[in-house]
């Protein structure tokens, strides 16, 4: 008699998904975003001060800087991530936030239960897996459409792994 050595951590995923939140503006947007409004804030911050009127000038500077902010916030938040893999004896939920911190929700496939709630005129409004006592949201981050497609795909495997017994 062989004895099979199979590590469950290596076994085929039914399917895998990395769920990244969208940003419309990429890094040569950003940059001509921000070399415009610069421009602009110059030019009429240093119309301002020329003039005597310093604070408007200042204010403008402050505008920038907000700006820049906001912007670097938005970009910093957009490298948060989910990995979402299903095995036949494994579900798999990683989250990492943008510090790079990864949280990992493990669940029994054939315990877990997708839930989705819906709103008449939006569509999806969020999505978590359930199931053993705990419960955790997915894609929360996602566009409509995006969320649309994705529960399609993780329902459908969902069915797979379950079909599969």
């Amino acid at each position: 008699m062989r004895e099979s050595n199979v590590d469950l951590s290596e076994e085929q995923p039914v399917f895998a998904a990395e769920l990244t939140p969208y940003r419309s503006l990429g890094k040569t947007g950003f940059r001509v975003v921000l070399c415009l409004c610069g421009a602009i804030c110059l030019l009429y911050g240093g119309f301002f001060l020329i003039t005597g009127a310093y604070p408007v000038g200042f204010f403008f500077g402050l505008d920038f800087l907000g700006l820049y902010i906001a912007l670097k916030m938005s970009y910093r938040s957009g490298r948060a991530r989910e990995e979402v893999t299903v095995t036949r004896t494994n579900l798999s939920i990683r989250k990492f936030s943008p510090a790079g911190r990864m949280v990992e929700h493990r669940f029994n496939p054939f315990w877990a239960r997708f839930r989705v709630k819906r709103h008449e005129e939006f569509g999806i409004t969020s999505m978590y897996v359930t199931g053993e006592g705990r419960f955790t949201d997915v894609g929360s981050f996602l566009n409509p459409d995006d969320r649309e497609s994705f529960a399609k795909a993780f329902r459908g495997a969902l069915a797979t792994v379950k079909q599969r017994i």
